[in-house]
């Protein structure tokens, strides 16, 4: 359920906003694999996440994108 109403928000946005939650989430892995090489990750399964919503949000402006071309 939770995954649902994400995906659903990450399709009404806008193609700025999407690349602006893209460089966010990118930000976040980075903080996420720093805090892991340093030994003060706390939520190992965080990681996956991140990479996981990173594919979506390039999923979905990849779409937006030829969706755009197509019409």
């Amino acid at each position: 359920m939770k995954e649902t109403s994400r995906l659903s928000d990450l399709r009404v946005m806008s193609d700025d906003q999407l690349d602006d939650e893209a460089l966010k989430l990118k930000k976040e892995q980075f903080n996420l694999r720093f805090q892991r090489a340093s030994g003060q990750l706390q939520d190992t399964a965080r990681v996956r996440v991140v990479r996981r919503d990173i594919a979506r949000v390039k999923t979905i402006a990849a779409q937006k994108r030829a969706a755009k071309t197509k019409d």
